[in-house]
């Protein structure tokens, strides 16, 4: 056997060890379930102690019983997320279902840490994403459709049925999405707006108007 394919014997060799090691490293604990009592970190929460481990850890009751809503946008919610389903904590994924009222509409928004998919339960759904290069991709969706959204674009949910709610199921790539509204973004913020009309092309009018509906100041 020459030298060189015994060097790549030995470094496939050691390569495969370290593989190894770290499959062994990552599945160390079978699961990481989110002590909600400790601060949330950027890879996560802490482990609770896993003798207090139980089911309901694991657990999420009846997700289509929406919990949250958003009047102003005829929108209503449930997050399966680690704050409130804390067995998620770790795993790289999560879900929300929502409903979509007529006339109602998810407002643009970003999830800067996760891509996300939805399942359409039902109604009829405009959905769409702006990628980096400004081009538009949108779709009318119906009952049983499935769309993709990239990580961290700007897109948005439009319900387009004139007679029905929508309800969708949307899944993600993360166990704790962050949501970013770009219109909260740039109203429920504290800066002056003379500033954030400046920067965005609106009206410093607009902007007031726009502070006092989102709770934003000065």
């Amino acid at each position: 056997m020459s030298p060189l394919i015994s060097n790549i014997n030995i470094l496939f060799f050691f390569f495969m060890i370290m593989i190894s090691l770290l499959n062994q490293s990552s599945n160390a604990a079978d699961f990481c379930v989110a002590d909600l009592t400790a601060p949330e970190g950027p890879a996560g929460y802490p482990c609770k102690d896993a003798s207090t481990v139980t089911s309901d850890d694991f657990y999420l009751n009846n997700i289509t019983r929406t919990r949250t809503r958003y009047p102003l946008f005829k929108v209503s919610a449930t997050f399966a997320t680690t704050p409130n389903f804390p067995g998620l904590n770790g795993l790289g994924l999560s879900m929300h279902y929502f409903e979509i009222g007529v006339d109602g509409f998810v407002p643009i928004l970003t999830k800067p840490q996760t891509s996300e998919i939805i399942y359409v339960i039902e109604g009829m759904v405009d959905v769409g994403f702006i990628s980096s290069d400004n081009k538009a991709f949108y779709k009318t969706l119906r009952d049983g459709d499935v769309f993709a959204f990239p990580k961290g674009l700007l897109h948005f949910f439009v319900n387009s049925g004139r007679k029905s709610t929508a309800r969708i199921l949307a899944s993600y790539s993360s166990s704790d999405p962050g949501i970013q509204f770009f219109t909260n973004s740039i109203a429920g913020n504290d800066l002056p707006s003379e500033m954030v009309a400046k920067v965005t092309f609106l009206d410093t009018d607009q902007v007031k108007k726009l502070k006092a509906q989102f709770g934003g100041t000065n």
